[in-house]
């Protein structure tokens, strides 16, 4: 998991670099189809495989969630700096417990309420003013792209217990993900009034070539860590803690490379969404101990 996340702070880096150079739609065409092209080339060696039928509707959720969220990801890249995208990105966590609600009936508990509140101040926070706050619009799409993460991370924990290899399920999901957006590529170059279908072209252009050669490979390791990661864990919550590493990785880039300051009241807000998501996860070792029963000590138990 701390492979998955090291590769997603270095992705987000990256993707910011890469917004300068691409519309968001372009982009996340790249994100999907150069490591869809890249697993499926190594799984010909494996033997191309298609995907059982008890699987392919999972598939088919975790697509359209994962290109949502990467679509939601880069536009707010692009208007946010790389920390409060990422730190809007990192609010899925959150979102699988009310999701878990909505669609399994399980009730919230008093810790979730409490995060949702904390992650709530947080994003007002966030936006720097919260005199006359306004939800500002990079704002809230950088919060969907947390809410179709969550459905990302829920269906990759169902699809990682399945038959199917990480290899095999990344790329499928990659491809399927890839289809999905074609008809909002050609929409967009259709109002931009751009006359052929997709006219995604590389620029001749070293660094920019690296840095996409360098997104392909961190988004193949991120979800193929990811997937062994859930396949090894029981439940969500498991692994929920490590999710956030990816926020320290990601300061350590922003503190080092960018010269972007944060006012005290942004730092709060970050430190907030933070704080609040990881409560749910907390909440059982911080007060757990306070609940358990006090077990009689040897001499008692002897003098009885």
């Amino acid at each position: 998991m701390l492979s998955s996340t090291l590769s997603l702070a270095v992705t987000g880096l990256v993707t910011q670099y890469l917004s300068t150079q691409f519309v968001a739609v372009e982009l996340a065409l790249l994100r999907f189809w150069t490591p869809a092209l890249l697993l499926f080339a190594f799984l010909t060696f494996q033997g191309i495989r298609t995907p059982p039928e008890s699987m392919r509707r999972v598939l088919l959720i975790r697509a359209f969630c994962i290109a949502a969220c990467q679509f939601c990801f880069i536009y707010a890249l692009g208007k946010l700096s790389l920390i409060e995208g990422v730190v809007l990105f990192g609010t899925g966590p959150l979102f699988i417990a009310l999701f878990e609600k909505l669609l399994f009936r399980v009730p919230l508990s008093k810790q979730t309420l409490i995060a949702l509140f904390l992650t709530f101040v947080g994003v007002v926070f966030l936006a720097g003013d919260t005199q006359g706050f306004t939800l500002k619009p990079e704002l809230a799409i950088g919060l969907m792209a947390g809410v179709f993460n969550a459905g990302s991370q829920l269906s990759l924990h169902r699809a990682s217990k399945g038959e199917m290899s990480g290899t095999e399920n990344n790329a499928w999901t990659f491809l399927l993900a890839g289809l999905l957006l074609i008809p909002v590529a050609v929409g967009y170059y259709a109002t931009a009034g751009i006359p052929s279908s997709i006219p995604l072209e590389l620029p001749n252009d070293l660094p920019v070539m690296s840095a996409v050669l360098l997104l392909t490979l961190m988004i193949i390791n991120t979800q193929v860590c990811r997937y062994q990661a859930y396949k090894s864990a029981a439940t969500n919550t498991q692994v929920a803690p490590l999710i956030y590493t990816n926020l320290l990785f990601t300061a350590l880039f922003q503190f080092t490379l960018f010269d972007t300051p944060f006012t005290s009241m942004q730092l709060l807000g970050i430190g907030l969404i933070v704080f609040g998501n990881l409560i749910p996860a907390l909440w059982p070792v911080l007060f757990g101990a306070f609940h358990r029963p006090i077990e009689p000590t040897s001499s008692s138990s002897s003098s009885n």
